[in-house]
């Protein structure tokens, strides 16, 4: 499975490779810590096979870029790859908008390394295909 994390927190960016590394899945794991690097990677036309999952921080620093989401959602290659806003915050207007904006699931990045592993387990299990077809309000927040 391949997965990328863009998140411009070096200790989040360290702490989620550990938590990876420690599930013993096999995955590929490419890290991002600019929104532009992440989308200048994913716009690149020479890319061919693209994450099964994208970690996408909320607030991604951009500079040539207003919205990492929105600029993904615009692209037609990348309209059906599996989007999870990780972020610290728990504000349902973040919420709203990332739902709305097209994220396929919203994960609260949690304090506790233990639950960090268990949501990353649970969330990597998911059927994407199944799961993005009954999205709604209630499926999009993740909770463990």
């Amino acid at each position: 499975m391949n997965i990328i994390l863009a998140d411009d927190d070096e200790d989040d960016r360290d702490v989620f490779r550990q938590a990876i590394e420690e599930l013993g899945l096999n995955v590929n794991l490419l890290t991002f810590e600019t929104g532009d690097d992440l989308l200048d990677y994913l716009f690149d036309p020479e890319i061919i096979e693209l994450p099964h999952i994208l970690f996408l921080d909320l607030n991604m620093f951009c500079v040539k870029y207003e919205n990492c989401l929105n600029e993904i959602r615009k692209r037609e290659k990348l309209r059906d790859m599996s989007i999870a806003i990780y972020s610290t915050s728990t504000a349902e207007k973040d919420i709203h908008e990332t739902f709305i904006g097209g994220a396929n699931i919203y994960i609260s990045k949690p304090n506790d390394f233990q639950v960090l592993k268990k949501s990353l387990r649970e969330v990597l299990k998911i059927n994407w295909q199944f799961h993005t077809s009954g999205l709604s309000k209630d499926t999009f927040l993740f909770s463990i």
